[in-house]
């Protein structure tokens, strides 16, 4: 998981006014009416698609994946309708964030769809789930208080929950060095649910790292030849290998997360483009 700074100017007029339309028709329904109303309008979210996959250049903004071989899903980050906390406590969804584009994010089908991990035999997806941590306020149609909840879920449009996640030395994800306390629960919680350790993931992270590291050994042996004379050095490609290393950390880069962890493991920290820090 990577930053993803929303844009909507990258979103048609005309989208954004249909979907204001539906709100203000479900807005005007009994309570009743509602679901079968939103699952009437799912060509709105699904039109949203191609614009959320611009601001995340094509990937899935939980995993990183591309993968060219499966749809994409529109997610809704608070779910639209049935909602699960737990394995026992099920509610009614966040219904009135149907038709919200800032609820909506870009997912690979197996971060968003319960499926079974080839690995572990265990179910992982998304699906319905969205957790609060304890003592967490907890929004309904006659309280809108989102604001104020403390999801389980890390968010790809916060830099914050980002942060809390990193690439460990096994390709798999964990939590950072700064995720402490109940972040931790949420940084467990949000790599089972997304489906962040799935092994075609973590083949795709190891061929990226190890990419790096070769990488890296080209850029030490150019750097050492250098060193020997002046006049040597200033033929040498440093600045292309240098270039080369920080395209592979731009957030429009295959699995950028695991090159960046990967270059600050040898050293090259000042390397990584935080996507954070980028205007575009």
């Amino acid at each position: 998981m990577i930053y993803v700074r929303r844009d909507p100017n990258l979103i048609p007029e005309k989208s954004l006014k249909v979907a204001e339309r539906a709100q203000k028709q479900l807005e005007r329904l009994p309570p009743t009416q509602r679901p079968a109303f939103i699952k009437k309008k799912s060509h709105i979210w699904r039109a949203f698609a191609r614009y959320l996959a611009k601001m995340s250049y094509g990937k899935c903004w939980y995993s990183e994946s591309l993968d060219p071989q499966s749809f994409f899903d529109v997610d809704h980050y608070r779910p639209k309708l049935e909602v699960k906390r737990s394995a026992e406590v099920t509610d009614s969804g966040y219904e009135w964030l149907a038709f919200s584009w800032e609820n909506f994010r870009l997912s690979a089908q197996r971060s968003n769809r319960i499926s079974k991990n080839e690995e572990t035999d265990e179910n992982e997806g998304k699906g319905n789930w969205f957790p609060l941590l304890d003592g967490s306020p907890k929004a309904c149609w006659d309280d809108r208080c989102e604001q104020t909840e403390r999801p389980v879920l890390l968010d790809p449009v916060k830099k914050a929950d980002v942060r809390l996640l990193d690439v460990l030395d096994d390709r798999r994800m964990g939590p950072s060095r700064i995720c402490i306390g109940s972040a931790r629960v949420r940084v467990e919680r949000s790599i089972e649910l997304y489906g962040l350790n799935l092994p075609r993931l973590k083949a795709a992270r190891l061929k990226v790292m190890r990419e790096v590291i070769n990488l890296d050994m080209i850029l030490s042996k150019t750097l050492d030849a250098g060193g020997l004379n002046a006049d040597v050095a200033d033929m040498l490609p440093v600045g292309e290998q240098v270039e080369v290393l920080q395209r592979m950390t731009m957030p429009n880069s295959p699995y950028s997360k695991a090159a960046r962890a990967q270059l600050t493991k040898l050293g090259w920290a000042k390397l990584c483009v935080q996507p954070e820090e980028m205007d575009d």
